[in-house]
């Protein structure tokens, strides 16, 4: 089975962000050659505040970026700092990808200066209202253990746990409904989530940006940190929300694929449903994506409202057809600019890759059995 990239973009181009010459002027005439990320943090450094500034990346992510600048960086001015990581950034984007960035721009604009929210309570993060008693006391503990003690990994590399509250599912679905409601009655198009759902929103796009960006920050990155940190989890700072809708005259079904994310959130948010449930089929790496599946990386989930689900974008996945009512989750997927950035450079096989693990092992295996037969062959020999 050949597995689709469900992406609304490509992070991978190879669009150069410098000169041809690989070199870039700073504005006081210094030339940064060939400059890369540092692999290391550094965790003592303060970033600057690029809240005041027109970017064309989220203020945060430079933020988060700015640690794993190269030293002799870290104290230039605030612009040159921006420039230099909006030129790493943009290599990620294919050609034209600027613009249609700007066209973007335009289109969400126009959909917050007409849309009417319902609840307006939702666009800022409310910790005590959104998520479960036990869920929030183990983001406020913040440790390994308190995290441990509310999930469960029912396979590995994916977790499970309760998240949000029923009155929170509620009122987003509600505000979804409303969302609907005013595309319909302005015969405004709308971009759908992915080059794979046909139905649902990019909540993004009408005004959950900022409370999305505190959800990825201030929850799901403290998670990831943990469980996820080969892949970036630490360093999350950038997020696709979306929601998807499955049913009667919806989706039905979503093919075998991968996201474009280093981790994924995936919370049902309700309603009445038969179906649906994802089935997983192990990690793999861009090289491995359509090698065959073992039989311990076999998994199926069945959705429940207000429960979430975790798990390396990398982990192969689909959703089997929901056969009765109406199914709506929201998705989150997160993003490490500086985990893509290394894993330019990458040369040795990545640790989460099962089909890399398993080809070490089984090369470790000969090699051990050529080591006996020697052995065994040098034992004959002197007897």
């Amino acid at each position: 089975m050949s597995l689709q990239s469900s992406s609304s973009d490509n992070p991978e181009s190879q669009s150069p962000a410098t000169g041809g010459n690989g070199a870039r002027n700073k504005g006081n005439g210094t030339v940064l050659s060939n400059m890369r990320l540092r692999l290391n943090p550094s965790k003592e450094h303060e970033p600057d505040d690029y809240e005041d500034m027109e970017l064309e990346y989220s203020a945060a992510l430079l933020s988060s970026l700015e640690m794993y600048l190269p030293p002799n960086m870290l104290n230039d001015p605030r612009h040159e700092k921006a420039k230099f990581m909006q030129d790493i950034l943009i290599k990620y984007l294919p050609p034209g990808e600027r613009k249609r960035a700007i066209k973007h721009r335009e289109y969400r604009q126009k959909i917050i200066s007409n849309y009417q929210p319902q609840n307006r309570e939702l666009y800022t993060i409310s910790p005590t209202k959104f998520f479960v008693p036990a869920f929030l006391k183990a983001i406020n503990d913040n440790t390994e253990q308190s995290f441990r003690s509310i999930v469960s990994e029912p396979s590995p590399g994916i977790f499970v746990f309760e998240m949000l509250q029923k009155g929170f599912c509620d009122a987003l679905l509600e505000e979804i409904e409303n969302f609907e409601k005013w595309v319909t009655e302005a015969k405004f198009r709308i971009m759908r989530p992915n080059t794979m759902n046909r139905y649902g929103a990019v909540l993004d796009d009408f005004g959950f940006e900022t409370m999305l960006d505190k959800l990825m920050e201030g929850f799901i990155r403290p998670l990831s940190r943990v469980f996820f940190a080969e892949v970036g989890g630490s360093t999350l700072d950038s997020h696709h929300g979306f929601v998807v809708e499955y049913g009667q005259d919806r989706d039905v079904d979503l093919g075998f694929h991968v996201d474009d994310s280093e981790v994924t959130l995936n919370v049902c948010l309700g309603k009445q449903f038969s179906g649906g449930e994802l089935f997983f089929r192990g990690t793999r790496c861009e090289k491995h994506v359509n090698t065959g599946t073992q039989s311990e990386e076999i998994f199926d989930y069945s959705h429940v409202p207000g429960q979430a689900v975790l798990h390396r974008g990398r982990h192969r996945h689909g959703s089997r057809a929901t056969t009765s009512g109406h199914r709506i989750n929201l998705l989150l997927w997160c993003r490490s600019s500086v985990f893509r950035e290394m894993k330019r450079y990458q040369k040795d096989f990545p640790s989460w890759c099962g089909e890399c693990n398993r080809e070490k092992k089984e090369r470790q295996r000969s090699s051990i059995a050529t080591r006996l037969d020697i052995f065994r062959r040098e034992s004959e020999s002197t007897a």
